[in-house]
Order: C-alpha cells, then structure tokens, then sequence
C-alpha cells in the first residue's frame, strides 16, 4: 500500500495506478496562484512573527512552521468548508488558513480571521482562547476546528467523535487530524486508529515527519523508514508525500479524503519534511547542538516557495521575472524582509498584527471564566 511521490500518476489508496487522473490535474492556472499564494502567508505569518518576537513586541513560546507550510497549504486546500481539521502547535497558520478558498475576508468563511489569530497569539481579549494560552490552544465548534492540545495525537479519538456524530446526523464530512512523526508512538494514536479503521471512519491522519520528535531523530523513534507503515497493521492506506512539494501533499492527501468520503474509511498520510529552527524558540539555541549543521543546511535546502515556483515555471504559469520578484525562499527570519513577500500577503498579516497588538487584555474579572461550571 505504500505510494510514491512521483508526478506521472496517482495511486490511489487502494494501490491501483491512474495515469493522468490526479486531484491536481483539476486545479486550475489560478489555482496554482493562489497556493502559491498561501506559501507566501503561511511563511510571512512565521517570520513576521519571529521578528515581533526579537522586537520585545511579543511574549511567550513560539513553535515555527518555517519550511513546513506545503503540508497545511495543500492537505486544506481541497477540503469542503464544513470538514473539520484538527492542528497541532506547529500549524498555527492553519486556523486561518481553513477555508481560505472561499475568499480571505469573507465572513461566512468556515476558519478564524487573522485578527482572531494574531490575537491568540498576544494573548488579548479578543482572542478565541480570551488569553487563555498564546498559542495553539485554541478551536471552534461553528468553524470545525478540533481545539488543538499539548498531547499530540490526543485529538485523533476527538476527530473520530466528530465525524461519527455528523455520520450519525447525516452528514459527510471528513476530519483532517495533523501529528508529529513521534506521536505515532503513543496508545492513543494506534487505540484511535484502529477504532476509525473498525468503524471506516472518514479520519484522515497527517503525519508531519519532520525528522526530529523534539531532540529525538526518528532512528531512535521507529525501525522503519516510513512512519505511513504504521497504516498496515489497521488495515488502511499508507501514503508517503514529498512535504516540500505542495501539490504532492495536494494529490496525497485529497486521494485519502475522497477514498474517506466514499465510505471507505481512514488513511494515514506521511509528509516528510524538515524543521527549519528549534521544537520551540526556547529550544532554537540547542537545536543547534543536537542537529548537525550539515543536516539542518540539507534539510532546508528544498523550500516548499522554490519547489512550487520551479514547477509553475516548467508548466508555464509563472515566469522566471515574477518568480524573482518575492524572493523569500532560502532566507531564515533574520534576512528576509517585506520585500520578499507579495504586498497583499504582508498587508493581510500586517492588519491581523497591529488588530491584536491594540486590542485590550481581558479583565481580571474573567480569571476563573471557563474554570468552574457556571450557573444559568
């Protein structure tokens, strides 16, 4: 069951090969724009942050998705506004991101607004989590976000739940839940697994492989070289997509949703990929120490904006002169500037950025809010 990443045909989860009939053969010319598009925010969103940071403009832990934004920007893009995701703390730019295709400012979109999320991430009172956490620790029940938790993993039974009641009350939805490589080595991932697999949930679990489970290499994680393998003994589909490239972790991912959608249950996808800083910015410093320089240079030497910009170049749809006008790939949070991005993507984090740094903290009074049961 396991697939390539190769761009000549699809392999379908069940194993069989349909050559020129993948999902992105489906995408549009301006399709292609707008993912590339979405590289550029959900890159801007990480080192924009990361300089508000150095700044002394922002406090507390932040988790970089810095060279990890093909696997949110293609796993959500094809996904129906009422699927649920389930994020973990390196996918920040997906609550946002959900749902994008419907229009960035539109206000039935089934996501948060970036005021919301840049307001999370200050901690301020109009943030989901009413500054509750300055992360990830946040969702919402109307936009179908599964509320992100510390234990990786932890969400998977959360996302069967979900999709089983919407089955139940005739829906068909499918949840999209996203894991480190080392959670796959937890009870409850294989206990929720395998409940999906028995049920034929439409649970679609994302494996971000990012070669290192905080300081743990995954030689010391797991035996095998691909963590889709865990798939087998449940059962299910195991697909490996290239995590730099967007449109593989597009093709892969929209294979597992619409083999989910048809009745057919769960599907676990890998995307390999690498961590371009620390597990947090409080580890950056030792990460330095544990991860060979050699290593961190090579794993970051496919940035997911240049993999996708060569590839709408070879198809024709980007010239060489725009691809060069926002040259943000390649460059880490301290070199790259505003210049490197398009104007509308810095513009957009910009509003959600100086929304949240001007909004007001909560009042004392709400301290124990949400704590103790409350009456009537």
């Amino acid at each position: 069951m396991a697939t390539t990443t190769t761009d000549t045909a699809q392999t379908s989860p069940d194993g069989q090969s349909s050559p020129g009939n993948r999902p992105s053969d489906r995408l549009t010319h301006d399709d292609y724009r707008e993912l590339l598009k979405q590289l550029y925010l959900a890159r801007y969103f990480d080192v924009r942050l990361i300089k508000e940071k150095k700044r002394g403009r922002l406090r507390g832990t932040l988790y970089s998705s810095h060279n990890q934004e093909a696997i949110l920007v293609g796993s959500l893009y094809g996904l129906e506004p009422m699927d649920w995701i389930s994020p973990i703390h390196r996918d920040m730019p997906a609550f946002f991101l959900k749902d994008f295709r419907s229009g960035w400012d539109n206000p039935d979109r089934m996501g948060m607004t970036i005021e919301e999320v840049c307001s999370q991430v200050w901690g301020k009172a109009t943030s989901p989590g009413r500054a509750r956490d300055n992360w990830s620790h946040i969702g919402s029940k109307s936009k179908r976000i599964i509320h992100s938790t510390s234990m990786l993993a932890g969400t998977i039974p959360a996302a069967a739940g979900v999709v089983l009641a919407d089955r139940l009350n005739g829906l068909n939805t499918v949840a999209v839940t996203y894991n480190g490589e080392g959670s796959t080595a937890q009870g409850v991932f294989h206990e929720a697994i395998n409940f999906a697999a028995v049920e034929k949930l439409p649970v679609v679990t994302i494996i971000e492989n990012n070669q290192w489970a905080y300081g743990t290499p995954t030689h010391y994680e797991y035996p095998l070289e691909d963590f889709a393998r865990r798939a087998d003994g449940y059962g299910i589909p195991g697909l490996v997509a290239d995590g730099q490239d967007v449109i593989d972790v597009y093709n892969k991912v929209m294979q597992a949703v619409e083999h989910a959608r048809s009745g057919n249950g769960p599907s676990i996808v890998e995307c390999k990929t690498f961590r371009a800083y620390g597990h947090g910015d409080h580890d950056d410093d030792r990460a330095e120490k544990y991860r060979p320089a050699e290593e961190v240079e090579k794993g970051r030497k496919r940035d997911p904006l240049h993999v996708m910009k060569t590839r709408m170049i070879e198809m024709g749809i980007l010239t060489q002169e725009e691809a060069d006008k926002h040259p943000a790939e390649g460059k880490g949070a301290s070199e790259v500037t505003d210049a490197d991005f398009p104007a509308e993507v810095s513009e957009y984090l910009s509003r959600g950025v100086n929304f949240a740094v001007k909004a007001p903290l909560p009042d004392e009074t709400e301290g124990a809010m949400w704590v103790f049961k409350e009456g009537e």
